[in-house]
């Protein structure tokens, strides 16, 4: 295993402890369903985008942009929320 595997393993274990634990049931549940599905699997960007989603957008915001009830501003409508938006509306 290199350095740069168990790193991108350590920051998903993280993210997969932060991402469980947002602070409503609604959103552990969406965050959930992402995590189960993607976050093994991606990359150190992705990555980059998930954390920011989880660090800086209020719970509030992000049930609202994950369930596509609002449209998020330009510079967290990334890739990552579109893959939450997705399996949020399945």
């Amino acid at each position: 295993m290199t350095d740069t595997v168990s790193d991108l393993e350590m920051r998903r274990k993280k993210l997969l402890f932060r991402g469980s634990h947002r602070g409503t049931k609604e959103n552990d549940i969406l965050m959930g369903r992402f995590m189960d599905r993607h976050l093994a699997t991606l990359t150190a960007e992705q990555l980059d985008r998930f954390e920011i989603l989880i660090n800086e957008v209020p719970d509030a915001d992000f049930f609202k942009w994950a369930t596509g009830k609002e449209a998020a501003p330009a510079q967290y409508d990334t890739d990552v929320l579109r893959m939450i938006r997705d399996l949020s509306n399945a």
